[in-house]
This record gives structure tokens, sequence and C-alpha cells, in this order.
């Protein structure tokens, strides 16, 4: 368990690229563009303080029923960014590993393609870690969980404990995430990890994600570090 006032993973929900969109009247991509964009600012913000580890929960399985027009445009989004990730990170300077976690089956081949070839090219690094949540959602996620559990343990119910069910999640092998941050004002979590949520810290901030910024996330670090965690002792 790491100290108290450590934030060794973080997660984020970045909320509200598309209202950001309408509000200065551009497109709904435009929004997602810059929500995409930022994530990298993030991740420079996060490395200067010691976070090794961060989350996005970049595309929700449900977003998979919005308009067509711009699931597709995530979907190209999603495929330049991935391009440009593979030409220009900084994977060996920075020594960062990048993981997808999700059903990324639903996603159209050239982005799993490229999905594999990020992990495959950054798998052996260890300092630092980004996880992209994409095709993601955790009653989806728990109901393969208990697909996979009642697979492996048939008539040993028994045997059956926190630690095989964290196994069996999408994000096995991940430590749980200290702070949870989510932007636009929205004060609910909406199904984001929710086996590993179970003692996190929860930090809502009123901002529209494009609008999120370096004083924002350092202002939810100092109040994780004002607060008491027990972890139910």
């Amino acid at each position: 368990m790491p100290p108290k006032h450590t934030v060794h993973h973080m997660a984020i929900i970045p909320d509200g690229n598309r209202r950001w969109a309408k509000k200065h009247g551009l497109d709904p991509l435009e929004g997602h563009r810059r929500g995409i964009d930022l994530m990298g600012e993030v991740l420079k913000w996060a490395r200067a303080h010691k976070v090794r580890m961060v989350s996005f929960w970049a595309f929700s399985s449900e977003n998979f029923n919005r308009d067509r027009r711009e699931v597709e445009g995530l979907f190209q989004a999603f495929e330049t960014n991935l391009k440009k990730v593979l030409q220009e990170g900084n994977f060996e300077k920075y020594d960062v590993r990048v993981r997808f976690i999700g059903d990324i089956g639903r996603f159209p081949l050239r982005i799993r393609q490229g999905v594999r070839e990020v992990e495959r090219k950054t798998a052996k690094h260890k300092k630092y870690s980004v996880n992209l949540f994409i095709g993601y959602g955790g009653r989806a996620e728990l109901v393969q969980m208990a697909k996979r559990i009642a697979n492996d343990f048939t008539l040993r119910s028994g045997k059956i404990d926190e630690k095989a069910v964290a196994a069996r999640l999408w994000t096995a092998g991940l430590p749980d995430p200290d702070l949870i941050i989510r932007t636009s004002g929205e004060q609910r979590i909406s199904g984001f990890m929710p086996f590993q949520s179970a003692y996190s810290e929860l930090y809502f901030c009123d901002k529209l994600w494009p609008d999120f910024k370096k004083s924002d996330f350092a202002a939810a670090l100092a109040e994780f570090k004002r607060r008491k965690r027990r972890w139910g002792k």
C-alpha cells in the first residue's frame, strides 16, 4: 500500500468536450480533439509531480451509441493520434508504458492494430504508465469478470476471493487508483472502475475538460494531500 499522501495512480474522467465545443460555437469533434491534445499536457504535469501512473477514460462503451458521424470522427482522431504517438512518442526517454483497457474488439481493425503496436512498442518500459480506457464500461467489465469466474471456478466457489476477482478484470495487474478526477461539474463516476475505486479519493472540478489547467491539476493534488485515508480502518 502506498503512503497515505502519495498519488501513485491517478485516474481521470475527462468530461465536457462536447459542451465546451457548443459553448464556443464549434463542431463537437473539435472539442474531442482539444480534449485529446490536453491529455498530453496532463502527462507532463503528472511527471513533474512524480505521479507514475495516469489513466484516462477516453471512450466509454456507451459512446458507441452516439451519432454515427461523431463516433467515426472519434475513431479518426484516435487513429491520427496513434500514428502521432508511434512517430513522436518519447517512450525511451521517459520510460513510459502505454496500455489500452476495455472491449478493444469493438473498434475498427485499423484502431486495434494501432493499439497493439503502441502496446508492443512500450511493453518493456517501467518508470511511467499511461492507461487509456477505450470501449470501457464498469458494468461490462464486471459481467466479463463474472463469466471468467464462472468458467474458472466451476464447483469451487469457496475459492473465490477479492484477488481472484481483481485478476479477471480488464485492469488485472494494475494498482487501484488513489485519486479519481472528474471534470465538467458532474459529481459521479458513472461506472468507472467500480470495483477498483472502493477506496479512491474523488475530486470533482467544475471546469469543462478542455479548460482544465495546470493550476487545476495542482489543486486536485493539494486537496488529496489534505484528505485522511483510512481504508475502512
